[in-house]
């Protein structure tokens, strides 16, 4: 009969507790200073992002600050390594009303910039923004039913060329005509590209200019995306349910 000596056994739960911390420390470096993963729980950014997307937000790309560590912990201010933002990026960050919560927006104001919504169309520093009129958005409703929905589509291009696509609920929306919004010095101007149904700069009790500190990091790419009202761990529903053609898609 063989036996296996303690002192072998115990060299064994010593390496795997050993790989087990090594493992959890790369993950830890990697969450910290590369990619968080994040998934999207409401509809403000159709039809860019949808509801069920996963994605990967990079953590450098506008350097670090103390929302980039577990926990946010207060241990300094401002960025470190920090760049600002590109106008039409889509970025998650802190909400400055509650920074426990992660919020996703496209940045459409830079410091210094002028913002302002007339009969729906965007104006930035008193310019009207491009915009052309697509085939409208069928599908999950962006509106707030759980309905199969038709919605107005648009093409909008800010002045740096950055394009993408705007959904239109109703006509003259609730912030479809608003004041005139200058972003402070190192804040921005943060917008859903599904416009009559995002919280965001535009109501300034609720969200108000970001500052640069309360970035995250910028939205790269959705490794996984599942059909709203699905859940992700039914892997028996997978074949089905899983948005198939979005997965490994660039968030642009």
């Amino acid at each position: 009969m063989s036996v296996t000596s303690g002192t072998k056994s115990e060299s064994g739960i010593g390496e795997t507790i050993r790989v087990v911390i090594n493992a959890l420390l790369i993950a830890l470096v990697i969450r910290t200073f590369l990619f968080q993963p994040f998934n999207i729980p409401s509809g403000s950014m159709k039809a860019t992002l949808l509801v069920g997307d996963y994605l990967f937000v990079s953590k450098y790309s506008y350097g670090y600050s103390h929302y980039s560590i577990p926990l946010s912990p207060n241990i300094f201010s401002g960025r470190i390594f920090g760049s600002d933002p590109a106008r039409g990026d889509v970025v998650v960050f802190r909400l400055p009303k509650d920074d426990s919560t992660d919020y996703i927006k496209r940045v459409i104001g830079l410091p210094g910039d002028t913002v302002q919504m007339k009969e729906g169309l965007l104006h930035i520093n008193g310019k009207p923004v491009q915009r052309e009129r697509m085939s409208d958005f069928v599908g999950e409703d962006p509106c707030g039913s759980d309905a199969t929905a038709r919605v107005k589509r648009w093409k909008e291009t800010l002045p740096n060329g950055v394009s993408y696509e705007t959904l239109d609920c109703v006509d003259n929306g609730f912030y479809d005509n608003t004041i005139e919004y200058k972003v402070p010095p190192g804040n921005f101007f943060m917008m859903g590209d599904n416009r009559d149904n995002s919280t965001d700069s535009r109501v300034q009790s609720a969200v108000g200019y970001v500052p640069s500190e309360n970035l995250v990091g910028r939205a790269q790419m959705i490794f996984f995306s599942i059909a709203e009202g699905e859940q992700a761990w039914q892997i028996w529903r997978w074949p089905t349910a899983v948005r198939w053609s979005r997965i490994f898609s660039i968030v642009r």
